[in-house]
């Protein structure tokens, strides 16, 4: 899969970072657990079209980091005016 078309997409549902497993021909979002199919080199963003994660595949997330958060973006507070 190119590099840079793996850096440009991300989760459909919640705009978060997705994982390439290689091996399995997937896009994996570990917030959401579904795994997007790559066919033919060609990745199938389509909800509907990904498979939903068992527990242990979801327990394997990247950095625990929160969908769409890039680690210098600050966190929203809750309360503040």
């Amino acid at each position: 899969m190119d590099k840079e078309l793996l850096a440009m997409l991300v989760c459909p549902l919640c705009n978060g970072k997705l994982k390439y497993d290689r091996d399995a021909q997937e896009l994996r979002c570990h917030y959401d657990g579904l795994a997007y199919p790559i066919k033919e080199g060609i990745p199938l963003m389509l909800p509907e079209e990904a498979r939903v994660m068992d527990a242990d595949e979801k327990l394997h997330t990247s950095q625990g980091r929160s969908p769409g958060r890039s680690p210098g973006r600050p966190q929203e507070r809750s309360g503040d005016a």
